[in-house]
């Protein structure tokens, strides 16, 4: 393996090594093969003189140039020039127009395969320039989502159709809202580059009024206006023709339940007690900018959603996949097999799945996405700070001052009336801005007064315009 080691650090650059040793790829033998053809070719001379193996040697750069740089393939072209020039001496043959006339091939073909070999790296290179563009535009357009949010977690699973893409027409998204958890998962009809911007227009719009929207009807005819308003500003006949399926999923804190809206999409998969139950809308939706034709009436289904549950949504690229006989795949049978695996895991098994089961490549971009709802003394207590605001005390010696602090803090909190509350606390008052669609509590730490969230002695909060907070929707 040391001989190995520095013979690929003799032929190949400096460069290629060290991205090599950047990217972590192991050293794969198919680099020896031009060296192998080069040895082969001379044993086989050697043996057989009469039958002038040596006329192969221009085989080695060739093959050089697949896999070596113009410097390496360059290297490989000068060894086989000189073993055959070797050869050729020694054959007797050296001067004579054959020998001349097999010189001058393989000097011949190390020129085309350096040139072939500049090519094909000016290619992989805008080849590496497009990935990271996409890679770029992957997470601008399909941004992480976080792992918990609330007493939910969730998980998901892309891939696009195309063998080295990274994004497509299937998109979704996971914001924690006053309302609860939404999540989103979608389909937009087609495939390229006009699939992927009208999933980025979709879910831009989804990002903007996820919160603000009171209800998924609401949030689903927000979409609808938005979806419509960008197919008519977009040139084209096809524009007004791309509809988008979509899944809208609410699952409130308070509430043992998940609202489900389907506008024509694929019915999710609840997963609960081992048991596998696929859940159909009781009325079909209209899939996005559809309801021109079909009506604008959307209908949200409540199934229970306790603590240990967990919801499977996807798209038709998961369940639409087949195998060599054209067999749909059997995504409820298989899922059955993984009831009891984690998120992460299940989905990692439905990816291997997916794979071994179709035949030849895929045709169509695949997204799937777990939710799982845990039990709130699994997530750490943390305090719920809104905008970064700080826990402010009010000392006995400043506690005019205090109070005026303290009520610009609940101005910003939206609860106004409170302030003669925050104006009376005592000495030791703490006054904490609170989340989006949290209780706010003013706890006189020197009475026996309001207590924490889980007490009965508590103010609740008055919603108002509710404060900023990231893109994401995760918790400070």
């Amino acid at each position: 393996m040391p001989a190995i080691r520095s013979l690929r650090q003799v032929i190949t650059p400096k460069r290629l090594s060290r991205r090599m040793r950047d990217e972590a790829r192991p050293f794969e033998p198919a680099l020896l093969t031009p060296l192998l053809v080069i040895v082969l070719t001379a044993v086989a001379d050697i043996l057989t003189p009469h039958l002038q193996f040596y006329r192969l040697f221009g085989a080695a750069p060739a093959l050089a140039a697949a896999m070596f740089p113009v410097a390496g393939t360059l290297g490989i072209g000068l060894l086989a020039l000189m073993t055959g020039f070797a050869l050729s001496a020694a054959d007797h043959d050296l001067g004579q127009t054959p020998g001349n006339f097999t010189l001058l091939a393989i000097t011949a073909i190390t020129l085309a395969a350096a040139y072939a070999s500049r090519v094909r790296q000016h290619r992989e290179h805008t080849l590496a320039e497009v990935r990271a563009v996409a890679e770029t535009t992957q997470k601008v357009l399909l941004r992480p989502v976080p792992h918990h949010l609330g007493q939910v977690d969730v998980e998901v699973l892309y891939q696009a159709a195309a063998a080295h893409a990274r994004i497509g027409g299937d998109f979704y998204e996971a914001q924690q809202t006053p309302h609860g958890v939404r999540l989103i998962i979608g389909d937009v009809r087609g495939n390229g580059l006009p699939a992927v911007e009208a999933a980025s227009v979709l879910l831009s719009f989804f990002r903007v009024h996820v919160r603000d929207a009171p209800d998924l009807p609401s949030l689903a005819g927000r979409l609808e206006a938005g979806m419509i308003d960008y197919c008519e500003d977009v040139p084209g006949d096809d524009a007004l023709e791309r509809f988008v399926t979509i899944l809208l999923v609410e699952i409130p804190a308070e509430e043992p339940i998940a609202r489900l809206l389907n506008c024509g999409h694929p019915p999710p998969l609840l997963l609960h007690d081992g048991e596998v139950h696929e859940v159909e809308p009781s009325a079909p939706s209209p899939p996005i900018n559809m309801t021109g034709l079909l009506g604008d009436h959307y209908q949200v289904d409540a199934i229970p959603f306790a603590t240990g549950d967990r919801l499977l949504l996807y798209t038709d690229g998961v369940s639409e996949t087949r195998d060599h006989t054209g067999t749909f795949y059997p995504l409820t049978h298989r899922v059955r097999r993984w009831t009891s695996a984690p998120p992460r895991q299940l989905l990692d098994h439905l990816h291997q799945d997916l794979l071994a089961y179709v035949a030849g490549t895929r045709d169509d971009d695949l997204a799937a996405l777990v939710a799982h709802r845990v039990a709130p003394e699994d997530r750490e207590p943390r305090t719920q700070l809104g905008r970064g605001v700080r826990i402010q005390r009010i000392d006995r010696q400043s506690a005019r001052s205090g109070g005026r602090a303290a009520g610009s803090l609940l101005k910003e909190a939206g609860a106004e009336e409170l302030l003669g509350a925050a104006r009376g606390v005592g000495a030791g008052a703490t006054c904490v801005q609170p989340a989006m669609g949290a209780r706010l509590d003013v706890a006189d730490h020197g009475t026996a007064g309001a207590e924490s969230a889980d007490g009965s002695d508590t103010i609740p909060a008055v919603r108002n315009t509710p404060p900023r907070r990231d893109g994401r929707g995760g918790q400070h």
